[in-house]
């Protein structure tokens, strides 16, 4: 007969998970910012091996006379004041697709945007793969994130979602083990969005090109492996957004707290 565990006694979020999460933000948010210094020395995206300025762009971010723009496909959107045409914090007008506060360093420099980006590049998959391996033997992947047959089914899927939109639902849901779209959110960051930033980076990489070209050319090219490098960053910043208002909803001194001292998982003893 097994003794009995005090479920509430138990940590909601493991050191490891803790750690590998204010590691990942604080990187996230650095080779984010970086990554668009390094996007302003050519702010075009392309599918295919090559890119060049007469080639044609499926997203470019520019500026025409006075009016900054973002074009996808033939649609094009004004952006004055944001991207391509803005002021920098001396009123003077700057052409670069994303702005100095977006950006580092926050004048540009594609060296030194080079420098941070790969730096926190390195930080950033060591740490992705210890929280992996960490997981696996610790077995939070197959307790926290196995789905189950009945979650796979839409109805459950649809409700989870509904709940997604309901206040009270949101506010209840910290105390309460992982749910359906909460699984496949964290499995969609943590085993596709995140290894892809890594392999798509590494497809842009001109020595892993001559080396390991397969790589490459299973993106379609090098400028296809920097568009879908791109697209990754701009899901995970969308991922980030929504998981703050989460937080936000859901109690975010409570939730700030847990992910710093671990909280408690709350539930009856077994």
């Amino acid at each position: 007969m097994s003794k009995d565990v005090n479920i509430s006694q138990q940590p909601r979020h493991r050191l490891t998970t803790r750690l590998w999460h204010w590691i990942n933000a604080l990187c996230l948010l650095l080779l984010l910012m970086s990554g668009l210094t390094i996007f302003n020395a050519h702010p075009r995206l392309y599918w295919g091996e090559f890119g060049a300025n007469d080639d044609h762009a499926w997203m470019a971010v520019g500026s025409s006379d006075r009016v900054g723009y973002l074009r996808l496909g033939e649609m094009r959107i004004e952006t004055t004041g944001f991207l391509g045409n803005w002021q920098d914090s001396q009123g003077r007008t700057q052409k670069w697709a994303f702005p100095g506060w977006a950006t580092i360093p926050s004048h540009y420099s594609l060296a030194d945007g080079r420098r941070w980006h790969f730096f926190f590049a390195w930080i950033f998959s060591l740490g992705l793969t210890l929280f992996m391996v960490r997981s696996l033997w610790n077995r939070h992947i197959q307790k926290d994130l196995h789905m189950r047959g009945e979650e796979w089914r839409p109805s459950h899927v649809w409700r989870s979602f509904r709940d997604h939109t309901r206040i009270s639902a949101i506010r209840q849901s910290s105390d309460k083990p992982y749910n359906v779209i909460q699984k496949l959110s964290y499995i969609g960051v943590i085993f596709i969005l995140l290894p892809l930033m890594i392999c798509t980076g590494l497809a842009m990489s001109p020595a892993m090109d001559a080396n390991w070209p397969l790589l490459t050319d299973l993106f379609g090219g090098r400028q296809s492996a920097r568009s879908v490098h791109f697209l990754t960053a701009f899901l995970l910043a969308l991922f980030f957004l929504i998981h703050m208002v989460m937080v936000l909803l859901s109690g975010p001194l409570r939730q700030t707290m847990a992910m710093i001292t671990g909280g408690q998982r709350k539930g009856a003893r077994r």
